[in-house]
């Protein structure tokens, strides 16, 4: 029921555009961070044959669409989306004397394992642990989650929280998209909770207070 994969999303910035080409890493971030159009899952097959894929809208079969390809020119590496998230909690692990100890960070893994909550983004420093998921639901698994880490650690979780992605392939090639969102963000005061550059060096992330998400988004959206 859309065009295709979009600059943003249309209901934060009404004037978002829609993108002619994406890479497949590009359009796998996009999928993992937020643009439900797209499901990492069901572009496996083709990314693995090389086959390009297209986003088309079955109510307009006349638009082009997106399209997704494996390489992109040097002129098609730009900033393609501004994904966003709502609603996401940010759970925080501080057990200084283990942090960095064998087998801790795979003890906090586990435990999110077991009690089957995905996680989307970590961060880490010397005496910390910062994961982001989903929120509390009716099973209380989150909550189970939290008690059993709070038998080795000390844990803390914040509410209301979202996630902003920007995704291109200029990421990996330039600093002017860390510096544009890093000044962006600055200069609207945003307090940041968490910022994750994946190890693909394709998507910027960062964590922020639900209440500041749309206006971030917009902001960003106009200056890249």
């Amino acid at each position: 029921d859309v065009d295709g994969v979009m600059t943003a999303d249309p209901r934060i910035v009404p004037h978002a555009k829609q993108r002619e080409k994406l890479s497949f890493a590009e359009a796998a971030e996009l999928a993992f961070f937020g643009a439900k159009v797209l499901h990492p899952a069901t572009m496996t097959p083709a990314i693995e044959a090389d086959i390009p894929i297209r986003v088309l809208n079955s109510f307009r079969p006349d638009v082009p669409g997106t399209t997704v390809v494996a390489r992109l020119s040097p002129g098609e590496r730009g900033v393609k989306s501004i994904a966003s998230k709502h609603g996401i909690a940010v759970v925080n692990v501080v057990a200084a004397p283990m942090l960095l100890q064998f087998g801790f960070l795979e003890r906090v893994a586990d435990v999110f394992a077991r009690h089957e909550v995905v996680v989307d983004v970590i961060a880490t420093s010397e005496v910390s642990l910062a994961l982001t998921t989903e929120p509390a639901d009716a099973t209380g698994r989150l909550e189970r989650v939290v008690a059993e880490l709070s038998a080795f650690s000390a844990v803390t979780v914040l509410r209301d929280m979202a996630l902003v992605s920007v995704v291109g392939e200029e990421l990996s090639d330039s600093q002017r998209v860390q510096g544009t969102v890093l000044g962006t963000l600055a200069e609207l005061g945003v307090k940041v909770e968490m910022l994750s550059y994946g190890a693909t060096r394709k998507n910027l992330s960062v964590v922020l207070p639900e209440a500041r998400l749309k206006e971030t988004v917009a902001a960003l959206h106009a200056r890249l």
